[in-house]
């Protein structure tokens, strides 16, 4: 898969193309879930700019041509919408999606809570979504009893802004460990006489690129937690357009056809290696990071 095809992917299944004006700080999610005897995409979007803070749920259709939407602010004003409750109708069936973000915590102002919250889906007494850390609260509020099979993130993409540097976090391989993925590059790639750009993961630097001027595009395959990670990059704008007007895209998808066993390298968990394999993943992740000057 290319690094433009995979965006345009992106594009596609959000439904949410990127431009400066429509991409404020924002995390799309999109789950697997058995909802009603099926399995359905369920795409979870929290969305924050300066006059606006809210969650998008939107549970599609057997057949994918229907949507069934539920969108709450969140807004520091809003206080009651802190903590409740809503129903939709899919299919004639009924899902309620429960919320509480009373104590959640959110990092570097961002859009998406980092902890202490949770928000549940139910459908016929089952929990069949579940996000956030109060699992406990959000099975005790809802009576529900958790689903047979867990619902399984497959694609996460997330716009983030800032001068040089760019964080967000993801799960990989394992689907339980969560890492942090950091971005950095020169303060100015524009003005810079050599930029350079960093990412690193967990605190450890897996991609480091010099001449950016000339390496602008580019993909890497690194370990996390010893498994592949396939890292695709194109700051073409970072380099070549007016600030603020182009964004850095960033690819994090687990390559689940190299063995792991061939990657060890002498700086343990992490450490990179080349590959040619371009196999479909079953997570995959897009980063796209607008440059402030």
């Amino acid at each position: 898969m290319s690094l433009r095809s995979s965006q345009s992917t992106a594009e596609k299944i959000t439904e949410d193309p990127v431009t400066y004006k429509t991409a404020q700080s924002s995390v799309t999610c999109i789950y697997q879930a058995h909802i009603t005897g099926f399995w359905r995409n369920v795409r979870v979007l929290w969305s924050k700019n300066l006059m606006n803070h809210s969650l998008t749920v939107v549970v599609t259709s057997v057949q994918g041509d229907m949507s069934y939407c539920c969108k709450i602010d969140l807004k520091p004003w809003h206080f009651w919408n802190k903590k409740g409750y809503k129903s939709l109708e899919v299919e004639g069936n009924n899902v309620d999606v429960y919320w509480d973000f009373r104590s959640a915590k959110f990092n570097n102002n961002g859009p998406e809570p980092s902890s202490d919250f949770y928000v549940a889906l139910v459908s016929e007494e089952e929990v069949v979504l579940l996000i956030g850390d109060h699992k406990k609260k959000a099975f005790k509020r809802t009576r529900s009893r958790p689903a047979l099979v867990d619902a399984a993130l497959f694609y996460k993409k997330e716009n983030v802004f800032g001068k040089k540097s760019f964080s967000t976090r993801a799960k990989f391989h394992d689907r339980k460990k969560e890492h942090e993925i950091v971005v950095e590059s020169s303060s100015s790639c524009s003005s810079a006489k050599d930029p350079e750009m960093w990412i690193s993961v967990d605190g450890v630097v897996v991609v480091q690129v010099k001449n950016l001027q000339w390496k602008f595009r580019g993909n890497q395959t690194v370990l996390v937690d010893k498994e592949p990670v396939q890292v695709f990059w194109d700051v073409y704008d970072w380099l070549f357009s007016t600030p603020g007007t182009g964004h850095g895209l960033f690819i994090f998808k687990p390559d689940c056809e190299m063995e792991s066993g061939e990657s060890e390298t002498s700086n343990g968990s992490y450490g990179t290696k080349t590959s040619s394999d371009s196999s479909s993943p079953e997570f995959c992740l897009f980063l796209y990071a607008w440059k402030l000057e």
